[in-house]
């Protein structure tokens, strides 16, 4: 599967929300599947670090602080897979927190 890339155009229809939990070393859930074109909200919650929340293919990335809900906008998309980590080392074990979006046609 390629990597998806956003669209421009915005996409009709209510918005979903999702919620995703960050903690060592894990985002949860770490696969989250979307419909193409879905508007997506992601609401981050972590839970013992400023983790941060990289999706590099998309150009977005949010610092997640814990007692805070950070809102992630996902832009519409097309069928593909979109990778997110980490990006604020928080100890050994940081390499595999990671996850991805899964867009389905």
């Amino acid at each position: 599967m390629r990597s998806a890339l956003a669209q421009p155009a915005a996409a009709a229809g209510p918005v979903r929300e999702v919620e995703v939990t960050a903690r060592r070393f894990e985002y949860l859930p770490n696969e989250i599947v979307l419909k193409a074109g879905e508007p997506v909200v992601l609401l981050v919650r972590s839970l013992d670090f400023v983790h941060g929340m990289n999706f590099p293919v998309l150009g977005l990335r949010a610092d997640l602080v814990p007692g805070r809900i950070t809102r992630v906008e996902i832009p519409a998309q097309r069928p593909g897979v979109i990778d997110f980590v980490c990006d604020n080392f928080c100890g050994d074990g940081h390499e595999e927190m990671h996850g991805r979006l899964v867009v389905r046609a």
